[in-house]
């Protein structure tokens, strides 16, 4: 794993991990329900990260950060086996679709995507928002002020489809956080980015540093979204576990821990 991303998912694992996670186990926990969900994100620290340091992973023990956490609490507290995998995040969405008692997190709920998914939520929110490389000169008083620079992107990411669905001069790839750099290699004017996850992206990945937010143009919050073909009772018991999680403050204290940004670790 790379050595600043070790030091976000460090913090938030110390502080939260076993003292919250078992009592998601203990007292409020609903009857074990006998039903296996099958769950996909992908590789967002400090939202979701990999422990092998790989940009996906094969089982729940390989997976963590504070949405991760969220999720697993959730699961923990409704009762329900799970199958849990990272892959980048356009299969990812893709296999939560279509197949019963399959999902996929965290997922912005927007109006297009309202019909596709069950939702259970919200977990947080995302604050849709345009990086300039640190000393840029770029101002943006408005989005429509963005238009013709390049903006780094990925594939399948909402704020990025946004963008691209508007005209935008998008550059998508595979996977987000590659985007930080390619701001300061200058092969990209902006980067549209969650508000608070980007730098800490930037920083835990790349060592990037005082990355300059010109723009914070919308927000969305985040959901675990469930298949159609899951069935209600199913989406309603996960409902009801993560209500109990932030009714106890568990969900309020992941949140708070992911955005006490850890200081950067020296070698």
């Amino acid at each position: 794993m790379h050595a600043m991303t070790a030091v976000v998912i460090g913090a938030l694992v110390r502080g939260a991990g076993v003292a919250l996670f078992t009592f998601a186990l203990g007292a409020g926990s609903v009857a074990m329900a006998g039903e296996r969900l099958y769950l996909f994100t992908q590789n967002y620290p400090p939202l979701h990260a990999s422990t092998t340091g790989k940009g996906f992973a094969h089982s729940a023990d390989d997976i963590e950060g504070v949405c991760s956490d969220m999720v697993k609490a959730i699961l923990a507290r409704a009762g329900y086996d799970y199958v849990m995998k990272m892959r980048a995040w356009s299969y990812a969405f893709e296999r939560g679709q279509g197949s019963e008692n399959h999902g996929v997190f965290c997922t912005a709920r927007t109006d297009e995507r309202e019909d596709l998914f069950q939702w259970v939520g919200p977990l947080m929110s995302l604050r849709w928002t345009l990086f300039a490389a640190p000393g840029s000169s770029i101002t943006l008083a408005s989005l429509e002020d963005a238009r013709g620079m390049r903006i780094a992107g990925y594939k399948g990411d909402v704020m990025s489809e946004y963008l691209l669905e508007r005209g935008f001069n998008m550059t998508m790839g595979a996977f987000g956080a590659v985007n930080a750099r390619r701001l300061v290699l200058d092969q990209a004017d902006l980067w549209v980015a969650d508000a608070v996850m980007g730098p800490m992206v930037a920083r835990s990945e790349y060592g990037i540093e005082g990355l300059r937010p010109v723009l914070e143009f919308k927000e969305t919050p985040l959901y675990l979204s469930m298949s159609k073909e899951t069935s209600p009772e199913i989406v309603a018991g996960l409902q009801r576990a993560l209500d109990a999680a932030r009714h106890s403050g568990q969900l309020g204290a992941l949140v708070q821990l992911s955005r006490a940004e850890p200081d950067r670790e020296t070698d």
